[in-house]
């Protein structure tokens, strides 16, 4: 995947991406994004199109979830947080739903993941785990849960970690009796 700035960088001229476009030696999935016809389509490749159309958001919540193999859910479109004041960009494909971060939120608990060969920034599951409780009212408590099990259940997070960022985020005091029964009820 490319973006048009990359083919300059290249020397490649706006007229020849079009006339490969044309010829359908390359495809542009969306304004701006080019790829391989037989480029392989998955799961991931959805976040790899968004990372590269919203280059400084945060693949989080649902979206993370899936990647980290900590929910059953597949997104209908890909969650992405952007700053608080940042512009939020009018994209058609993929489809993206944004939330809004501030502060360590942009920061903390954010990785990078190389998804075909484009470097994805992921918050860490047991980051994306406090995000689901954080924005429960938007992606439902059960999905929250369901992460929260799984991530405890697969030792993708410790209890400490999630302590760590929920009460940063304030809602450890919501978090807490549900993480104290999925901890006893894997033990």
């Amino acid at each position: 995947m490319l973006r048009l700035r990359d083919f300059a960088a290249e020397k490649i001229e706006p007229e020849t991406v079009a006339r490969l476009v044309r010829d359908g030696q390359v495809v542009r999935p969306a304004r701006g994004l080019y790829q391989l016809p037989d480029a392989p389509v998955d799961a991931a490749h959805s976040l790899a199109e968004a990372a590269l159309l919203v280059p400084k958001g945060i693949v989080c919540l649902i979206s993370a979830l899936q990647f980290h193999g900590l929910t059953l859910q597949m997104p209908s479109a890909v969650w992405m947080a952007i700053e608080r004041t940042a512009w939020k960009s009018n994209i058609s494909y993929p489809p993206i739903r944004f939330v809004r971060f501030s502060g360590w939120a942009m920061t903390e608990g954010v990785e990078r993941y190389p998804i075909q060969s484009v470097k994805v920034r992921l918050t860490n599951p047991a980051r994306t785990i406090v995000d689901c409780f954080r924005y429960r009212n938007k992606i439902g408590l059960d999905i929250a849960m369901e992460g929260l099990r799984e991530g405890i259940r697969r030792r993708k997070c410790t209890p400490d970690q999630l302590w760590q960022y929920a009460k940063k985020a304030r809602v450890w005091t919501v978090m807490r009796p549900y993480v104290e029964t999925v901890v006893a009820d894997a033990a």
